[in-house]
């Protein structure tokens, strides 16, 4: 697929989705949002991508946040429709992706695009990106899913006074936060994130489907998260990757699980 504001580079098992409108500071507008739902359900389906990474092209913004002008005129009702599209097309989605996603922050990370960085599985981020929801000094409120995941990375404390100070913190305090894994410098950022996809390859890209599946069920309501893992790790016994893993094991040698 060609596109006009990501790029998408595979190497191996391994696939970069960047999204490319520096100028703009990487801002998502409805093309890059339809585009990057696109990109990831492509990748989703292809067998031979097993870990993704997610960043914004140049030094200055991973998503500064969502082009205002697209909506600033809206009503009520396109307001609410423009929110429930974007998260089930794009956040949901790149949540509830079966292949790890890894949010390579490098920059601001502001608004949609701290929305986006947090749909992710886990981030990494460089020592001069800074994140914050800064929609209430506009008006409104965080819209693509940032009031519901920003407190359960960060608690409702946190979380209430990020979004009512529309402020942003640097990269040292979303990491004490846990907003953030890992905080590097701008240049070792992407090598970071090939280092723990690299890990993430060594694995079982069918246990770590199943390990998805159950961490989030414990956040979406009316689910019970134990039913699932119990249901998840059930499953593990009738794969070829449980099979090699525990035989591998038993034999003292590394695995080689068929679905890599």
């Amino acid at each position: 697929m060609s596109f006009n504001n990501i790029l998408v580079d595979k190497n191996d098992a391994l696939a970069q989705v960047t999204i490319n409108r520096p100028k703009k500071l990487n801002a998502l507008n409805k093309e890059t949002i339809t585009e990057l739902s696109n990109a990831f359900t492509e990748l989703e389906n292809d067998e031979a991508i097993r870990v993704i990474i997610l960043t914004g092209s140049g030094e200055k913004a991973f998503v500064a946040g969502a082009d205002i002008s697209e909506f600033a005129n809206f009503s009520v009702e396109e307001g609410g429709a423009l929110a429930r599209k974007g998260q089930e097309i794009l956040f949901n989605l790149v949540e509830n992706l079966s292949k790890p996603v890894i949010a390579a922050v490098n920059g601001f990370a502001l608004g949609g695009g701290l929305e986006l960085a947090m749909s992710c599985h886990f981030r990494v981020a460089s020592d001069n990106a800074k994140m914050g929801l800064p929609e209430v000094s506009l008006g409104v409120i965080p819209g693509y899913g940032g009031t519901q995941r920003l407190s359960q990375l960060v608690g409702k404390g946190k979380a209430m006074e990020m979004v009512m100070t529309a402020g942003m913190i640097p990269a040292d305090e979303a990491f004490t936060l846990g907003l953030v894994n890992h905080v590097t410098t701008q240049e070792e950022l992407l090598p970071l994130a090939n280092k723990l996809a690299s890990k993430i390859l060594r694995n079982s890209s069918v246990a770590i489907s199943g390990a998805i599946k159950a961490i989030n069920a414990n956040y979406k309501e009316g689910v019970n998260g134990y039913d699932v893992e119990i249901e998840e790790f059930g499953n593990c016994f009738g794969t070829e990757d449980f099979k090699e893993g525990t035989t591998a094991f038993l034999e003292k040698r590394k695995p080689n699980f068929p679905n890599k």
